[in-house]
């Protein structure tokens, strides 16, 4: 197989082994701190890939895209959402209520956003049936006063599905014996683990209709509509526009970049500035190739020179020293690149399995959006950093070869 001289001599000084073995060290070690770079470098992109793929289908699942509130209850929602669904990007419309109160069970108290929906629509705006580990969301039957609750919440409380839950309303009934708080017995019918803390440990769900009734509205008035876009982030600008169509000064709209959007920019921004700050990392590795050739330019004068006596043009010699960086850059790459995604499709059980071991949440709940450690590997990601590590693994070759090229054979050969 013919191969041209600089490519044979190039690989042959990579594999060959070199008297001087500080030099050999010296090698192995770029190969490996690139490796470790693009290990590293993959790893973390993939587990911010990971919070940003859980952020849109688990949180942002849950919480509506976009709301259409009015300052008092809502009489005919069916018209009003059958306006709503003239817009093209809407994908699915639902009624909802909202109140906050707490939850006590036995002296145990729990703050919660109870959510009054309707099972049959719900799932059309909502994922949470993918989500509900006991009970079912069909079970929140007008009249029965049926709740669902995080897991979170369940734990906190000690109830389980069939238990008595007390609702305290933030108001008050003026009777002649004084004033006393609303309260309200309901059965936790369901428990649902979304994995977010935000949603498991504070949301609520019932039927509307009984919160309607808890509100001390007509049964079938609600506070606003729940809205589907099928791009979530145009869910910003199609609400406000259909808002504008329904009457300005009636309906106000809110999306969900009010509630969570500085949440998923940080995870974005997040994901970019450790990019860069990995990717030095991944050029500090490259650039250890530097003092790699430039110690086996050293070592390899007197070959320089014969090569040179024998007609070999500075190009040649350049490109010879070229080709043995690169090949340690390509190495370094390839093993990193296997290592980086076996690393990323496995992070995620690796490390639930070390908080198994030691008995430590690493995410909790309280603090994070999410009490686990996901991981989306993704080709794009992947194939950049691959790419700049064998640029810069490119670049560093230059100056060394460049020098390499510039050695006179007399001078070399003077003492040899």
């Amino acid at each position: 197989m013919f191969r041209p001289l600089f490519v044979f001599i190039g690989t042959r000084y990579t594999r060959a082994k070199r008297r001087n073995h500080f030099v050999s060290f010296i090698s192995l070690t770029s190969m490996i701190g690139l490796a470790l770079g693009v290990v590293v470098m993959i790893v973390v992109l993939s587990v911010m890939n990971g919070f940003d793929h859980e952020m849109r289908t688990r949180v942002l699942g849950m919480i509506p895209h976009a709301t259409l509130e009015t300052g008092q209850p809502i009489n005919d929602w069916q018209a009003l959402a059958s306006k709503v669904k003239q817009n093209p990007q809407v994908v699915a419309v639902a009624p909802f209520t909202q109140m906050q109160g707490l939850l006590t069970h036995q002296g145990k108290v729990q703050k919660v956003l109870l959510n009054g929906v309707d099972p049959n629509r719900e799932r059309d705006v909502s994922i949470i049936d993918n989500f509900v580990r006991e009970g079912s969301l069909d079970a929140l039957a007008p009249g029965e006063w049926g709740i669902m609750i995080g897991d979170k919440a369940a734990q906190k409380l000690g109830v389980g599905v069939g238990d008595k839950l007390t609702f305290v309303a933030p108001e008050v009934s003026v009777t002649p014996a004084g004033m006393f708080p609303r309260m309200k017995r309901f059965t936790v019918v369901g428990i649902f683990h979304v994995g977010a803390g935000e949603i498991d440990g504070y949301l609520g769900l019932t039927n509307i209709t009984d919160l309607s009734r808890l509100h001390r509205w007509k049964p079938d008035q609600v506070q606003g509509l729940r809205l589907k876009f099928d791009d979530l982030f145009q869910a910003p600008r199609a609400a406000w526009a259909i808002a504008q169509q329904l009457g300005e000064q009636e309906f106000y709209p809110r999306d969900w970049t009010r509630t969570h959007g500085n949440l998923y920019q940080a995870i974005r921004m997040e994901k970019s500035m450790i990019g860069l700050l990995l990717l030095l990392i991944v050029a500090v590795a490259a650039f250890n190739i530097i003092s790699t050739l430039v110690m086996v330019v050293n070592d390899k004068r007197g070959d320089i020179a014969i090569l040179r006596t024998l007609g070999a043009t500075p190009g040649q010699i350049m490109a010879i020293f070229m080709v043995q960086g690169t090949v340690i850059g390509v190495v370094g790459t390839l093993i990193g690149a296997v290592l980086g995604i076996l690393g990323a499709l496995n992070v995620s059980a690796a490390i639930a399995g070390i908080e198994k071991l030691i008995g430590h949440k690493f995410l909790n709940a309280d603090v994070y959006f999410i009490d686990y450690l996901p991981s989306q590997i993704q080709a794009q990601d992947v194939y950049m950093v691959c790419g700049a590590a064998l640029v810069l693994s490119f670049f560093a070759t230059l100056y060394p070869a460049w020098r390499a090229s510039r050695t006179q054979p007399a001078e070399a050969l003077r003492y040899e």
